[in-house]
């Protein structure tokens, strides 16, 4: 089996290491086929998003570039200012509607993205169901937990184990953030995934959210307050962290 040359550029994206999927694909020079190029290049700008650098993804995406990269780009509009909603949307549904545009996946995860950041899970489905991708399934499960249907998300992350391997990081978290809305005994679940992954890669800012959620969950506040301080260390103008700390502190 071919080594899968952008592992460790997904994998840091997924466990929220964006500065070393930056770093991973910036050192990828002479990949040997368009496509893998391509998703790097996705990764590389997605990651960039993340860290709230959207106007280097506005600058460095041309008008000609390919359809995934036009997606990101778009969402880099999208995040950039709120002024820009309404026009990012009539050129998704436009773009949807393409059939030259309307399957790729890039494309879909990118318009689902969208509506699930607007508490919209019926239209990131509509977008996402067809599930070609593993991202896509993750995304279907997160638009089932918004709407309270922790069955259907429970029943995505085993599509999630069959495309891939079930300690895909990926399925992981998915499974976690499941096991954390069936509540109970699977919060436990949910905490050893997210500590194995800590112990496994590194503590990352989405994976202390995690472990904090978790702690909280159980009501353990203080142990919830060392995870948060650790990822505010990390990223002190981390959103989520900066919510869950007020949380954890009332």
């Amino acid at each position: 089996m071919d080594p899968d040359l952008l592992f460790n550029v997904r994998n840091n994206f997924f466990l929220g290491n964006y500065q070393a999927a930056i770093t991973a694909a910036d050192s990828l020079t002479k990949l040997n086929s368009e496509a893998l190029s391509s998703e790097r290049d996705c990764f590389l700008f997605r990651s960039y998003l993340a860290l709230g650098n959207k106007q280097i993804v506005l600058d460095e995406i041309k008008d000609d570039a390919s359809t995934p990269l036009q997606a990101i780009r778009l969402l880099a509009t999208y995040l950039s200012d709120e002024e820009n909603r309404e026009m990012v949307h009539i050129t998704l549904k436009e773009w949807l509607s393409d059939p030259a545009s309307g399957n790729n996946p890039t494309l879909l995860l990118v318009a689902g993205t969208i509506y699930l950041r607007e508490d919209k899970p019926e239209d990131a489905l509509k977008c996402t169901h067809s599930g070609t991708t593993l991202e896509m399934v993750s995304l279907n499960a997160h638009a089932y937990l918004k709407m309270g249907r922790v069955d259907l998300a429970e029943r995505e992350t085993r599509v999630m184990a069959q495309m891939e391997d079930e300690d895909h990081t990926l399925t992981q978290l998915t499974l976690a953030w499941t096991n954390i809305a069936l509540g109970g005994q699977k919060i436990q679940e949910a905490l050893y995934i997210f500590t194995e992954l800590i112990e496994r890669y590194a503590p990352t800012p989405l994976l202390l959210n995690g472990l904090a959620v978790c702690h909280m969950s159980m009501c353990s506040f203080a142990e919830a307050e060392e995870a948060l301080q650790q990822a505010l260390s990390k990223n002190s103008n981390d959103v989520q962290s900066l919510e869950n700390m007020c949380v954890a502190m009332q």
